[in-house]
């Protein structure tokens, strides 16, 4: 039986593409649709999450999940990785030494924002290095017409951003932590606020005026609202 996005909790943003809002901490995760193929963009907080993702996935696709881009190494966007057997995984060049040097961090990180302390050793466990590393851009064939350009914008957020465009009618840009809309942009640690306002400038370039743009947390947003947060970034940073 076919099911529509909105059945599943899913916000269609063009044609084969949307995205859902995740509890607790109202991260993202997107899909992308083509034939006999499904992008997911972001994994969810932990390994049943991920899990529930791809069986909701699987469910719009009509078969499994084959692609997997992961847009930056924080326990939101990555714990739920290993729920997705079989995907190809993608992440910005250097994320695979970020995952496999900071274990430990990426767990404290995930029990001090109230995961469980099980959940998140199972998710540290599971946890795999990434097997496509993108330096630059790299542009996926999902088949019949429909492509996704991956982006190492970065550093920013982190200093292995990675961003999804999906060319269409609106094109569509997934932004990972790079964009925020339900709160303040987070500088933790492992941000590089002096590149930030260089990163966002890029994500404008790539989608343009009329792409939808789709931050981490929050709501989606315009061109408008990137480039106001980009001088906002510039200005609490001291950078031009």
């Amino acid at each position: 039986m076919t099911v529509t996005w909105e059945e599943l909790e899913w916000e269609r943003l063009a044609d084969g593409v949307g995205r859902c809002r995740l509890p607790g901490w109202d991260c993202t995760a997107g899909l992308v649709l083509g034939a006999g193929t499904a992008l997911m963009v972001d994994a969810g907080s932990s390994l049943a999450e991920g899990a529930r993702l791809r069986e909701r996935a699987q469910r719009l696709a009509g078969h499994r999940v084959t692609h997997l881009a992961l847009t930056h190494p924080h326990f939101d966007h990555v714990f739920g990785a290993s729920a997705f057997a079989g995907a190809e995984v993608f992440a910005a060049v250097g994320m695979d030494a970020a995952l496999a040097n900071g274990r430990e961090e990426l767990r404290l990180d995930a029990t001090r924002n109230g995961l469980p302390v099980p959940e998140a050793d199972e998710a540290v466990d599971a946890l795999a290095p990434p097997r496509h590393l993108v330096s630059g851009e790299w542009t996926l064939d999902l088949g019949d017409g429909r492509q996704a350009l991956l982006a190492n914008v970065g550093p920013g957020h982190t200093a292995h951003d990675l961003a999804v465009l999906v060319p269409g009618d609106p094109e569509v840009v997934f932004c990972g932590d790079l964009v925020e809309e339900s709160g303040e942009p987070q500088a933790g640690p492992d941000a590089v606020p002096s590149r930030w306002p260089d990163a966002l400038d890029r994500l404008l370039s790539l989608g343009g005026e009329d792409a939808l743009y789709v931050p981490g947390h929050g709501a989606v947003v315009d061109a408008a609202f990137v480039r106001r947060q980009r001088e906002e970034l510039a200005a609490r940073f001291g950078v031009s």
